[in-house]
């Protein structure tokens, strides 16, 4: 690693004075990632700013609104027995994330922020836009099982490996954002870019903008909800193809609210709307449910080694459905 200092922030306030100081900074939090990148020398930054103890708290408004800090560790809000209850699939994903020991270190902002664990992109050697752009992509043409199929370009087809991402994007989440301009909002499935050719930028956000909280709205419907995940092997792996999905029936067994969100096929969580718009205030019958999801990949474009992503979508779309809606009609 190269030679950096280290400093630790009471407030927003105070990281946001120091990132505008120095020439390379970096924000972290547990380093679950960051650490890694800066190893393998793809991250080299001369300051890093700890914001682990900022936004360490959940809180639940009113109206039902949960606010998540940024520094909430993963393990953390996947026990909340809030979350558990009233969004399972939110805490089932981040269970199927990572092992214990991670989950225990890494934090809710650094979790969607995290960046992709495409091979080239880690290797020095290989070429790779999203570290230097302009210099190609060796996974277009070399080992791609684990890249994506929807949203890519001729300049990168990696994906984001975040698990927890998912169920966000399927709750129609938004992230609490500050920087040096001010406070705003985006909208969890807005904050991701599409690659086009300038894979290297990877969010909306402003080089200096932190994230400071997120908001997860009520949704009747998430108390019915799963969260499928596919990988090569059961322990600690990223996602070959993940669902998080909720739905709510009304009395005529119709699809009265449901939300679908993708994870393991493109470079950010992808929200099925297709999918939704296509089922709703339809039955919920096995066939609606695989017409739906073939519609949904149909714009899906394989690479050779990852081409099985696309009926493996499909088909755990179709399955997770399906066991909701006989959970649902088992309890009518």
């Amino acid at each position: 690693m190269n030679e950096m200092e280290y400093l630790r922030v009471a407030d927003p306030a105070g990281a946001l004075k120091a990132f505008a100081a120095a020439q390379r900074p970096r924000y972290l939090a547990g380093g679950t990632n960051l650490v890694d990148l800066m190893r393998q020398h793809v991250e080299r930054p001369d300051l890093l700013i700890d914001v682990s103890e900022l936004g360490r708290d959940i809180s639940i408004s009113h109206d039902g609104t949960v606010v998540v800090g940024a520094g909430v560790k993963n393990t953390a809000l996947a026990s909340h027995p809030h979350i558990r209850s009233h969004f399972p699939m939110l805490s089932q994903a981040i269970l199927n994330g990572a092992s214990g020991q991670i989950r225990n270190m890494a934090s809710v902002g650094g979790n969607i922020l995290q960046r992709t664990r495409c091979y080239y992109f880690y290797d020095s050697a290989a070429s790779c836009n999203k570290r230097r752009r302009g210099s190609g992509c060796d996974a277009l043409a070399g080992f791609n099982r684990i890249h994506a199929i929807l949203g890519t370009s001729e300049h990168c087809i990696a994906t984001h490996p975040s698990d927890m991402c998912v169920a966000l994007a399927a709750l129609d989440a938004r992230l609490q954002v500050q920087g040096l301009g001010g406070m705003r909002q985006i909208r969890l499935t807005d904050l991701h870019r599409a690659p086009g050719d300038t894979p290297d930028v990877e969010t909306q956000l402003q080089p200096d903008e932190l994230i400071i909280a997120v908001e997860i709205p009520p949704l009747p419907c998430a108390r019915t909800s799963l969260y499928r995940k596919v990988r090569d092997r059961a322990s600690y792996a990223f996602a070959l193809v993940s669902v998080a999905a909720a739905m709510e029936l009304n009395r005529q067994g119709k699809v009265s609210q449901i939300r679908v969100a993708l994870g393991g096929v493109a470079h950010k969580p992808w929200r099925a709307t297709l999918v939704e718009k296509i089922l709703l205030d339809q039955s919920a019958e096995d066939a609606r449910f695989g017409e739906a999801a073939e519609a949904e990949l149909a714009a899906a474009r394989g690479h050779g080694g990852n081409s099985f992503k696309i009926q493996l979508a499909a088909r755990l779309i179709q399955h997770t459905l399906a066991d909701l809606a006989r959970t649902l009609q088992e309890h009518a």
